[in-house]
């Protein structure tokens, strides 16, 4: 190379770019894209859309209940905000019953697998006795617990189905028993046909049909072959095809898909003023509190129907807001069942997804008129206790297992409170002690550290 006067190699300038060619700019929307897709893919991702999606669900649908319950509240004589205070207490229980199962270990949920299933077919089989069973709308499957305060068992065998489930086909797979069909059926069928049973002894066809998502959740994720999957739900089909068949209740309620006029003897009432109470609401609703179905007009309003009063007054941005939420909720659960190397957490997050996803969509389908209303709340939202104690400890066990992940566990470890630096600071400067010891699990989790978290 040849050198200038002074003895230095000489500068080589840049090239000029041509006049027409321009640096490609950044396109926002595949930075946007980008962005969205590195925030999915950090450890903690489905950890926050849990507990924040739960939570958000829950603090609504008490909203929801206050005001969708206050007309019929009234119309029994009993102060405006009855109902409310009675979910409201209910999710104060249920947010300890979450705060415990998030905190509990996974050999602890498989310990109680057994006493929760013994307790709900005990609580089931008891709801039959005369004189302690309470018939509510026709179907037999609440126990009076005193005063105003009733409970459904069958809440409960959802989630004792999930967790003795979960933990039966974990216990076969470590021993490598799933290839053979008869392990892949029993017990678990059997069990879940007595489930089923029990409840559609008191005529609770709804409840019955969310024990059997969970059951097909449980032995889609177990690997079962599709000749036996394809069986098991034709043999469940043709029971539930007998049971509409022989009851004229559910034969209307099945021709009430799609209706928009009540018919001879108003046998849609409740499914064509849902639509109505939908359609009225517009893009922004009419306002909270401002419903005019709930007066008298659309039976269980504050049930099974809460929906309906949420579009109409909160509009089509208020329910697409829940269907996100919940939307949010169940991509988080399959996450959760999808990463994990624990087959027992892997079929338990699974269950509980299944379990909340189906019932939503249920509920939901029934009051656009997609489905015939099986009289099933929307979990966590929907007035009712008895439905709201079990599913908030379900998503406890979602955030523990979320919790439990490898790289969410090192991501939550590197967290320290602000004070503690602060503190730790003052005492490293001031020369009295050194760093306190959540700074020294700081630098041991430093190895561990994912990819991607800050």
């Amino acid at each position: 190379m040849p050198s200038s006067r002074t003895g230095r190699p000489p500068v080589q300038r840049a090239q000029r770019r041509p006049s027409g060619a321009r640096p490609p700019r950044d396109n926002p929307v595949r930075r946007f894209y980008l962005r969205a897709r590195k925030a999915w893919d950090r450890p903690l991702t489905a950890y926050y859309l849990i507990l924040g999606g739960s939570l958000l669900i829950t603090v609504l649908g008490l909203v929801m209940v206050y005001s969708a319950s206050q007309i019929t509240a009234l119309q029994l004589s009993l102060p405006g905000s009855y109902f409310f205070r009675k979910q409201f207490l209910a999710a104060v229980i249920g947010g300890v019953l979450m705060l415990v199962a998030s905190r509990m270990p996974v050999k602890l949920h498989r310990a109680l697998a057994y006493p929760i299933l013994a307790g709900a077919v005990f609580l089931m089989a008891l709801v039959q006795v005369p004189g302690i069973g309470v018939s509510v709308n026709g179907n037999q499957n609440w126990i009076s617990v005193g005063g105003p305060f009733q409970l459904q068992p069958s809440e409960f065998g959802k989630l004792a189905l999930v967790l003795w489930g979960a933990d039966l086909i974990a216990r076969k797979q470590d021993k490598r028993l799933l290839t053979q069909w008869k392990h892949m059926l029993v017990p678990l069928v059997p069990v879940a046909f007595m489930l089923l049973g029990l409840i559609m002894l008191g005529g609770d066809m709804g409840t019955a049909i969310i024990l059997t998502a969970i059951l097909f959740g449980l032995l889609w994720l177990a690997g079962a072959p599709t000749r036996l999957f394809a069986g098991v739900l034709a043999v469940a089909a043709t029971i539930g095809v007998i049971l509409i068949k022989t009851s004229p209740n559910r034969m209307a309620r099945l021709a009430c898909i799609g209706a928009t006029d009540p018919g001879p003897g108003d046998h849609c009432w409740q499914a064509v003023h849902g639509i109505y109470a939908l359609a009225s609401g517009g893009l922004f609703g009419s306002g909270l509190g401002a419903s005019v179905e709930k007066w008298g007009q659309l039976p269980e309003a504050h049930t099974d129907f809460i929906f309906a009063i949420t579009g109409e007054e909160l509009g089509l941005a208020g329910t697409l807001s829940v269907l996100a939420l919940f939307a949010a909720l169940g991509y988080a659960g399959i996450r959760v069942a999808g990463r994990t190397e624990d087959p027992f957490v892997r079929y338990a997050a699974g269950g509980v997804t299944t379990w909340i996803t189906a019932q939503a969509v249920i509920n939901i389908g029934a009051v656009l008129g997609l489905l015939p209303i099986a009289g099933v709340p929307l979990p966590l939202f929907s007035y009712g206790g008895s439905a709201l104690l079990p599913t908030m400890f379900a998503i406890g066990l979602l955030i523990a297992f979320a919790r439990d992940e490898p790289a969410a566990r090192a991501a939550l470890a590197m967290r320290q409170p602000r004070f503690g630096r602060k503190r730790a600071a003052v005492r490293g400067s001031a020369g009295t002690a050194g760093p306190r010891r959540w700074n020294t699990m700081r630098r041991r989790a430093g190895t561990a550290r994912s990819s991607g978290e800050r």
